[in-house]
């Protein structure tokens, strides 16, 4: 088994797992899982997928922490305000766990560069803040045919879905919302306000959806998008099925190379 002893003591809540075993912790070990944004989805997640043995992790996020971030974006502390985000996440996860390598990209992703970025790694975890980047990984995720786990939140909702439109049975992004919504129907960024504890529920849920396609095990939430509301406790799960007039997944696709819409507060269109 390519393990150390350490790892075998640090993995062995894992191993004992009929379900993960030797075996599961060295996919994991062996995994590459690539993270959109160091904020309020990806902090619990990475923080997780670092703890559970995932052996590289990238992240792409341009920004630096600001003091208003730490109400729910746990990767960062008090001293961290001001620095970038990559710095401090990649210095937290290996902290956590140092026999991870964590890969940082401090750049906006876009339609120019999100294919050799994500290139490389086997499963995108998108964390993003807002639409534009939601529907480019979708696309990029599908061109490349990689499974994208994708979440979101509002307030006091979460959602999480797993998408692999690349796979014949499997709806996209864009199966689900088919453009992204008209600019006044989105709150700017500051006003709307968010739970902060309502990203740890959903990034963990990312980080256990990305831990289930690495080990394969269990049922992924492809075509189920999986609907939280904090305020009630509720779970709800929605199926969704592949779109035949999808412009990208279904049979006559329209979208054949990345579009970037505009990434603020309201949406322009694709330019």
């Amino acid at each position: 088994m390519d393990f150390t002893e350490e790892e075998i003591e640090r993995y062995s809540r894992h191993i004992i797992l009929k379900e993960v075993g030797g075996e599961g912790q060295l996919k994991l070990k062996n995994a590459k899982v690539f993270m959109v944004g160091a904020g309020g989805l990806g902090s619990p997640a990475a923080l997780y997928l670092a703890a559970a043995g995932v052996g590289t992790l990238g992240i792409v996020d341009l920004d630096v922490v600001d003091l208003s971030n730490l109400q729910r974006q746990v990767l960062h502390t008090t001293p961290d305000v001001g620095r970038p985000k990559v710095d401090s996440a990649r210095e937290t996860l290996l902290a956590i766990n140092p026999n991870i390598t964590v890969n940082t990209v401090e750049e906006r992703i876009t339609s120019a560069n999100v294919l050799d970025i994500i290139r490389d790694y086997d499963i995108v975890m998108d964390g993003s803040d807002n639409f534009p980047t939601r529907f480019l990984m979708n696309d990029a995720c599908f061109m490349l045919g990689k499974p994208l786990v994708s979440g979101s939140m509002f307030r006091f909702d979460g959602q999480v879905t797993v998408l692999r439109g690349h796979l014949p049975q499997d709806p996209c992004y864009r199966c689900l919302y088919p453009e992204p919504p008209p600019a006044d129907l989105v709150p700017s960024c500051q006003e709307a306000g968010i739970l902060g504890v309502l990203a740890g529920t959903v990034g963990i849920l990312q980080a256990t959806e990305t831990i289930k396609l690495i080990l394969g095990q269990g049922n992924p939430l492809a075509g189920q998008l999986l609907v939280y509301n904090a305020l009630e406790m509720e779970f709800m799960r929605v199926k969704y099925k592949k779109n035949p007039k999808c412009l990208l997944c279904g049979p006559d696709p329209q979208i054949t190379e990345l579009l970037d819409y505009e990434i603020s507060c309201t949406l322009q269109r694709p330019h």
